[in-house]
């Protein structure tokens, strides 16, 4: 029997992520995300942006974001952490 599962270093990077969602985020919701920057956008939007170490965490974020009952209007990922990688230059930075 094979197992499936492999390894994959790369679906451990934590990625920076960026969640737009429909409406301005009340204040007594903004700690609820701790861990992501909230900015109200002019546009009665709000952008909820951070670091995401994972899919579970990924998932939780999107859960959260569900029970507010705002619609989702994206998400795009920004950016991967580069010191996550095995890579000793780009831990430090250089590239």
């Amino acid at each position: 029997m094979t197992d499936e599962q492999q390894s994959n270093p790369e679906a451990r990077q934590r990625t920076v992520y960026q969640f737009r969602i429909k409406g301005h985020l009340g204040q007594q919701w903004i700690n609820w995300f701790e861990g992501l920057t909230v900015a109200l956008e002019e546009d009665g939007n709000t952008l909820l942006s951070g670091t995401v170490v994972d899919q579970s965490a990924l998932h939780g974020i999107l859960k959260k974001i569900r029970d507010l009952g705002m619609p989702l209007l994206s998400v795009n990922i920004v950016a991967s952490d580069p010191a996550e990688k095995t890579d000793p230059d780009q831990a430090n930075g250089d590239l």
